[in-house]
């Protein structure tokens, strides 16, 4: 169903939240980057930008303030990210208004996306005390031989529009308790939940007292900027979430100076439902992968695999959820889809909507749903069977369409699901334990995430979330990607008398 559209002045409310969350006026007011809010289309903000040599001036802050944090012992480092945990749940409902009307998310997603932040928070807290090294056992008597972590600088953050403020937790968290400093170049298309995060961290350092000027900075404006913080000498690792086309540019600038990159770039994920699945889990898992952020998440669901044996059985489900699913304003508590973030995410769905009849699929869905709002973009998902994996299917689309195709032989769609350039995230349906265990091996799914009886969205804080091949090999979040941020030392004490040598080399001098 479609949900008739309410006159909304999203621009009042972003100001008043703004302003609630402590954002300085000049900041988002007269500037010269003006922002839309895909809820209407309206423009809600003009932002005052940076130019190059202020960006680079910020950076140069930031190094100064690395030089004192990465000498504040580890635990007490937490101690700052603890805080933001709680500043973050005394503005939990804000932000995530805020992230509704900035990037078109429904109200459980914008909340959903700050409690991601705050879990990442718990999860640093307990990591400022557990940033650990190894004992080594070495030939050499006498001898003690680890490995241990330092902070390593300042860590530059790019994010993309899709998940505003979540990334940009990810890595600050980390990178925080890590002895790092952090600057931000946001998404052009999310400035203001940038604004409202480091306001946030602005009260939590403001309770902590002693965090040296410039800790966190955050660079609004265009490419341009972000070039600057991929360049700049004082930026050792740079974190770029974003379109496999970005990566390609961003990875080289940076292997050409030796700055580390942690990618998360493009993601055609897909999902396997098999003999044995549960097809009423299947349904849900896959309804929401597909349809959830308007189809807008890197970890979208876009090739689904069907056998043959119970393609008739789900298909026609699946159908009707997307004839029935609610469209509409994200604002309201009724709308399961909002809408694509601008007209250009709508072009591109409808051309690939067009490649994918030309190419014998036919379409359940994919037309623009009229609200109201003449430059907002709302869609009815599209549901697009295929006879076969080729043409736009082989291509990540930002937009709700998932194709869907028939198989018949195990081994073959394993092939298939891996004949993809992305490698993000990948599900499988099933109660056969051979089928599961084979998706999970070395052979089966190629993905940095790979999942049975879930989705392909909706990833924790506590993995660490990335993926392979042109999703650019990046982890963020938890595990151990916490080294990422740190750099390595091997360390040798030699604790006896004497001066052996390793590997047994002889070098006597009189």
């Amino acid at each position: 169903m479609n949900i008739a559209a309410k006159k909304v002045d999203v621009a009042k409310e972003a100001a008043a939240l703004l302003e609630k969350m402590g954002v300085a006026k000049e900041l988002y007011a007269g500037g010269d980057m003006p922002s839309f809010s895909p809820v209407t289309g309206e423009k809600i903000a003009s932002l005052k930008t940076v130019t190059a040599s202020e960006a680079a001036g910020k950076i140069e802050r930031a190094d100064e303030a690395f030089r004192s944090w990465r000498l504040v012992p580890a635990p007490k480092r937490g101690e700052l990210v603890r805080l933001l945990g709680e500043e973050l749940r005394a503005f939990k409902a804000d932000l995530g208004r805020l992230v509704s009307i900035e990037a078109g998310k429904i109200p459980s997603e914008g909340l959903g996306e700050v409690q991601e932040m705050i879990d990442i928070c718990d999860f640093a807290v307990g990591l400022s005390r557990q940033l650990y090294g190894l004992t080594i056992a070495t030939e050499r008597p006498g001898h003690r031989m680890m490995e241990t972590w330092h902070p390593l600088g300042v860590v530059g953050i790019i994010s993309a529009f899709n998940f505003p403020v979540a990334v940009w937790s990810w890595n600050a968290a980390l990178a925080l308790v890590c002895g790092d400093a952090v600057v931000w170049k946001p998404s052009e298309k999310t400035p203001l939940t940038a604004l409202a995060c480091q306001a946030i961290l602005e009260r939590a350092i403001a309770r902590f007292g002693d965090a040296p000027e410039g800790l966190s900075q955050v660079l609004i404006g265009d490419r341009a900027i972000g070039e600057v913080l991929v360049d700049h000498p004082k930026v050792p690792l740079v974190s770029a979430t974003g379109s496999t086309r970005m990566g390609r540019e961003v990875g080289p600038r940076l292997a050409k100076r030796f700055a580390r990159a942690i990618l998360e770039l493009g993601g055609n994920n897909a999902g396997i439902v098999c003999p044995s699945a549960d097809l009423d889990m299947a349904l849900r898992a896959i309804a929401f992968g597909a349809m959830g952020t308007a189809g807008q998440r890197c970890t979208t669901l876009r090739r689904l695999f069907v056998h043959e044996s119970v393609y008739d059985q789900l298909v026609p489900r699946l159908k009707k959820a997307y004839q029935s699913v609610s469209v509409g304003n994200p604002l309201e508590p009724a709308a399961l889809v909002g809408p694509l973030v601008d007209k250009a995410a709508f072009d591109g769905m409808q051309k690939a909507i067009s490649e994918a009849q030309s190419h014998g699929g036919s379409v359940t869905g994919g037309e623009r749903v009229e609200l109201g709002y003449d430059n907002g973009f709302y869609v009815k998902p599209a549901l697009v069977e295929m006879p076969q994996q080729e043409g736009p299917v082989l291509e990540e689309t930002f937009a709700p369409i998932l194709y869907v195709m028939k198989y018949s032989d195990f081994d073959a769609v394993l092939a298939e699901h891996n004949a993809v350039a992305a490698g993000l995230s990948s599900s499988i349906f099933t109660r056969d334990m051979q089928e599961a265990e084979r998706f999970l091996a070395a052979d089966g799914s190629d993905c940095g995430i790979a999942n049975v009886n879930i989705g392909t969205s909706g990833a924790e804080i506590g993995g660490a979330f990335g993926g392979e091949k042109e999703t650019g090999g990046g982890r963020e979040s938890g595990s151990d990607a916490w080294k990422a941020y740190m750099r390595r030392a091997t360390n040798t004490v030699n604790y006896s008398k004497a001066l052996p040598l390793a590997q047994g080399v002889s070098f006597d001098i009189e």
